[in-house]
């Protein structure tokens, strides 16, 4: 077998991965499909990170538009979203077998850890996966940048974002059936063409801490295997000027 080209990743997924398309909760389908894909990476050595978005339970910035709630609030609302999406992913992965902590950035301690560094590090060095809820534990900075924040602080060797697609695309692949992959993009392309890759403040947060980004889909068998052992799946987003 391959040895892994990544020895920590961290993987970026929506909420919207959780639950079926167009509805709205956790489908226990869908997250058992995850933790078998994370499984795979596990089994390799491989340290991995989970930051999972809120967006299945509640979106913010679109709940204080419909009702009197202020946007700050519906914030923090999102943020405890992701904590009940951590929460599932992590049963899920005990289930299998694969070992987790939950670490929140604003405390929930009845449920889960607060984050310290630290402790995550050694976590990830124990071989469990770490499940990082609430984004940065501010309002107004998306998952996006939570994510990227945390590759910086534990030192993580890339940034797997899961998408709906396997990677970047010339065109909308769904629709336009000559769509072509790209396979290789840099951190200034994406941030001066404003490629709808990632929040483009968690693109600019990668490249100053020289962290690549590969764009996939994880909902493929074996893609995040494949993206761990460096094989070309998805689009890569590093410091090369192409």
């Amino acid at each position: 077998m391959t040895a892994p080209k990544y020895k920590r990743v961290l993987l970026k997924i929506s909420g919207e991965a959780l639950c079926k398309p167009g509805t709205g909760g956790i489908d226990g389908g869908r997250l058992r499909r995850l933790a078998d894909e994370v499984k795979l990476v596990v089994e390799l050595g491989v340290q991995v990170c989970v930051v999972v978005g809120g967006g299945n339970i509640v979106r913010g910035t679109a709940i204080a538009k419909d009702s009197p709630i202020e946007e700050s609030t519906g914030h923090y609302m999102g943020m405890i979203g992701t904590v009940i999406n951590a929460l599932a992913v992590q049963d899920t992965l005990e289930s299998i077998g694969v070992p987790t902590r939950v670490q929140s950035a604003i405390a929930v301690d009845r449920v889960c850890e607060k984050f310290i560094r630290r402790r995550a590090l050694r976590h990830l060095e124990k071989g469990r996966v770490v499940i990082f809820a609430a984004g940065t534990g501010n309002p107004f900075v998306t998952t996006d940048t939570g994510a990227a924040l945390r590759c910086a602080e534990i030192g993580a060797d890339v940034l797997l974002k899961a998408t709906k697609v396997n990677g970047v695309y010339t065109a909308d692949p769904v629709t336009d059936p000559n769509a072509k992959r790209i396979e290789r993009l840099s951190f200034n392309e994406v941030i001066d063409k404003r490629l709808k890759v990632m929040d483009l403040s968690a693109v600019d947060l990668c490249q100053r801490n020289r962290v690549p980004i590969i764009v996939l889909d994880v909902n493929q068998p074996g893609n995040m295997r494949d993206v761990v052992q460096g094989k070309n799946v998805g689009t890569l987003i590093d410091g090369s000027e192409s």
